[in-house]
């Protein structure tokens, strides 16, 4: 996979937007605030109006607080104000770019620091005591990144009768997320334009709207330095709670996704500010109201505790004069018991136009809701480098085999000259490479037991080998090893037999040592003599990036029809024309299709962020995916790992939960061997795998994370089914009692059940704590991971 200088490059170090932009609409007699300009599909018009009468009172503004005296660190410079260093690199934030003062950020009010020459403008988290206006608040909300990758920690909120309670915060990699505020360039060290992307995220923290608030305590980071990831905060608001019925719409936007009945949506977050619950009975539903469009599917919300949010979809439809990318003002608008309940006012983008090369427009395409509710996929690494397949266990990447053999002190280096011989190029392993026993329709029935909802082929790794035919380099499974086409036959076998899976493509931008472009600064060579050796297959004399790099992209994506393009390591590119027309080639079809891309192909525009051989510790409401093998540290096949080193089906389990509890996808790889079968014991863990999901599936697929909290100490892990059902993961098995340290959204005539065991389980809370019994039957019932069922429509 991916290891590489972090400033160069995008990869496993980049992190996602901890927050999605909120919007929460001012009082009418709250003090005037600045308006940020917003993206493309949604900009805030300033004109908010919240609650309805009635039943439903009104929200209060939010209450942003002064952060000047914990300051700690420049991270914003301006042409005429340098000094600064965010990240202990000597990067900064372009204060050109961003908003100075009281700021409306999606209706929220922040204070957001001005870049002045030498004054401090963010807090590097570091468990400072931020001491607060005493009050009571249903949440916090702040403004933040990390450098060196997204990090985050335990926050304290602290109350006026001496509790506390405990949430994680963070903030997205600053180069790699996504987020409320983005700047289209940074500041390097000499004071140059670094020109890709920065963001600034905002983050939520739930406080209890019964206790009073007086200080929360920021968590526990690494100084800013070079190589350290740290949290940085630059702005904090606290919403207040509300006695009573009261509804706040945050996050309000069009976006460019499209329903299963072809509508495009409108999504908006629903938060319940209030203290009462929203059952059905209140037949809560909303709509939108605007110029050119109409509602054909409104968001139904029939279950919400107090302090709890759901993500809706509205669905519209643009009337038969109304262009694509009509720019139309609007309202989102939530009806309860025969009332209006909330409003939010916004500037909607009505139809999808086409997509232009530009991050403002790349900047509107999201992941689509497929890959959202998927939650599971298989990775699959295969390439020349499967015939050595050799690492050092756990410690290194198989597929690097080529790059780890260039360096003397690398094992690799003296165990390709014991094992092949000083005179035994790379390329000698091509011939080698032969598929002989690939059977694609096993494979993709394999993907489909192990539970998985997509499959994700190394289309050409960093050695440049193609497994397609590629019409620009010779260097491909069609003209030599295999002698096939190897995503045809799998894409189409994957059509056939598997339609219900969705399929992607890996493709690494650069590659090691092709002599016209080489990542690794020379074209190929003995690693031993270093006398020069062929790049078998290459075209000479070519542009990399023109000729090769996104040609190769464009065949693949007019060819192959792939629904995600999991691009690798960044570097130069001309992603931005090669994304613009990989949107368009998908929704200008005879028959459409949603496609997604992760943020590895170059340039700051995104879908989802894509952590490896880790993950994040809070919820991620941007969407993200983590990948690693099933192997300890490889992802191509190592033949050196013991099947003991592999990942247990309660680890797989278990990765999986944790994840999907954080609002992540799990994509699981595999490494085949050279003759194309997969290692007995990979497959044995996707079948183990795909076992425990038919039985507890229902709460992984098409789930999301609750906003409250998406664990509780070590064992317990949350998900939810909006207007469905709440599931709480045990990750131990559980004793005759599970209890339950958090307000679970349960109430009387309720049914809870353990997945797998058929009879309803007898419940209780007490003291804010949730009491199921758990009869030895039921214990014995599951494995792995015991799901508990708080069924709502019972």
């Amino acid at each position: 996979m991916t290891e590489f200088p972090r400033r160069h490059v995008l990869g496993m170090t980049a992190g996602a937007a901890i927050g999605a932009a909120l919007i929460h609409p001012a009082t009418a007699d709250a003090s005037p605030r600045t308006t940020l300009p917003g993206t493309e599909t949604g900009t805030d018009t300033g004109t908010h109006t919240e609650g309805g009468g009635g039943d439903w009172g009104t929200v209060p503004a939010a209450l942003p607080v002064p952060l000047e005296r914990w300051f700690d660190n420049d991270g914003i410079d301006t042409t005429d104000a340098r000094g600064g260093n965010f990240d202990g690199s000597g990067y900064t934030f372009p204060g050109e770019e961003l908003p100075a003062g009281e700021v409306e950020i999606d209706g929220l009010s922040y204070l957001f620091p001005a870049a002045t020459a030498g004054a401090k403008n963010n807090i590097v988290a570091l468990g400072q005591r931020v001491e607060l206006p005493p009050g009571r608040y249903l949440s916090g909300h702040f403004l933040a990144a990390s450098s060196y990758g997204e990090t985050s920690g335990e926050a304290v909120v602290h109350y006026a009768d001496g509790t506390t309670s405990t949430a994680a915060l963070g903030g997205p990699d600053w180069y790699g997320g996504k987020g409320a505020l983005v700047a289209p360039y940074r500041y390097g060290p000499t004071g140059a334009k670094d020109p890709h992307q920065v963001v600034i995220a905002a983050s939520t923290v739930a406080i209890d709207p019964g206790r009073e608030a007086v200080a929360l305590t920021l968590p526990v980071t690494r100084p800013a330095e070079a190589n350290s990831s740290s949290l940085h905060i630059f702005a904090l608001s606290l919403q207040p709670a509300v006695e009573g019925r009261a509804l706040a719409l945050r996050s309000a936007r069009s976006t460019t996704s499209s329903l299963d009945h072809g509508a495009q949506s409108v999504e908006a977050t629903v938060v319940n500010a209030g203290t009462v619950g929203i059952l059905a009975a209140d037949g809560l539903s909303l709509s939108v109201d605007v110029p050119g469009a109409r509602t054909v599917a409104p968001a139904r919300v029939t279950r919400l505790a107090p302090g709890d949010e759901t993500r809706v979809r509205i669905g519209i439809r643009p009337g038969p004069g109304t262009a694509p990318g009509t720019g139309r003002d609007g309202r989102i608008v939530a009806r309860g018991r025969g009332q209006q309940a909330a409003e939010v006012r916004r500037s909607l983008t009505l139809g999808v136009p086409d997509f232009r090369p530009t991050d403002d427009s790349l900047n509107t395409h999201q992941a689509p809701y497929w890959f959202q509710d998927a939650k599971f996929g298989v990775f699959i690494h295969w390439g020349v480098y499967s015939v050595p397949a050799w690492a050092p266990v756990g410690v290194q990447y198989a597929e690097w085999y080529w790059s780890q053999m260039q360096d003397p002190n690398n094992p690799t280096h003296a165990y390709h000259r014991q094992t092949y011989g000083e005179s035994f190029a790379y390329d000698d392993f091509i011939p080698r490479f032969r598929a002989e026993r690939f059977d694609p329709r096993s494979w993709v029935e394999l993907f489909r037991d192990a539970g998985a909802q997509y499959h994700v082929l190394t289309s050409k790794h960093h050695e440049g080998f193609a497994l397609w035919d590629t019409k620009v380099s010779d260097r491909n499974s069609v003209k030599m090893g295999p002698k096939r086409d190897l995503i045809r036959e799998l894409f189409d076998a994957s059509r056939r037999y598997t339609p219900e899976l969705h399929r992607g493509l890996y493709f690494s931008m650069p590659e090691w040592f092709n002599p016209d472009h080489p990542w690794q600064g020379h074209a190929p060579r003995n690693p031993y003599t270093l006398e020069p050796v062929p790049y078998t297959g290459h075209f000479a004399g070519q542009d990399y990036i023109k000729d090769l790099q996104a040609p190769q992209m464009l065949e693949l994506i007019e060819g192959y029809d792939p629904e995600i393009l999991w691009c690798d390591i960044g570097g130069d590119n001309d992603s931005h024309r090669v994304l613009a027309e990989y949107f368009n080639h998908a929704k200008n079809r005879a028959r459409p299709i949603e496609v997604t891309v992760n943020n590895r192909s170059g340039i700051g525009p995104h879908d989802f962020t894509t952590p490896e051989y880790t993950t994040y510790d809070s919820v991620v409401t941007a969407k993200w995916e983590a990948s690693r093998g099933l192997d300890p540290r490889s992802y191509g096949y190592n033949q050196a790992t013991p099947d003991d080193k592999y990942m247990t089906t309660e680890e797989v389990v278990h990765s999986l939960v944790d994840i999907v509890s954080k609002n992540g996808n799990f994509l699981l790889d595999i490494g085949p061997r050279a003759d194309g079968t997969i290692p007995e014991i990979m497959e044995r863990r996707l079948r183990e795998t795909g076992e425990w999901l038919k039985v507890n599936g229902e709460a992984i697929y098409g789930s999301t994370y609750w906003a409250r909290m998406p664990q509780l100490g070590e064992d317990l892990r949350f998900t939810v089914r909006p207007e469905k059902a709440f599931y709480i993961h045990s990750l131990t098995r559980p004793g005759s009692t599970l209890t339950v340290e958090a307000p679970v959204p349960v109430r009387p005539g309720d049914r809870v059940t353990l997945l797998g065991h058929d009879r309803p389980l007898s419940w209780r809370t007490t003291g804010g704590k949730l009491v199921v019994d758990v009869p030895s039957a039921a214990r014995a019932s599951g494995r792995h991971v015991w799901v508990f069922k708080v069924d709502w429509r019972s």
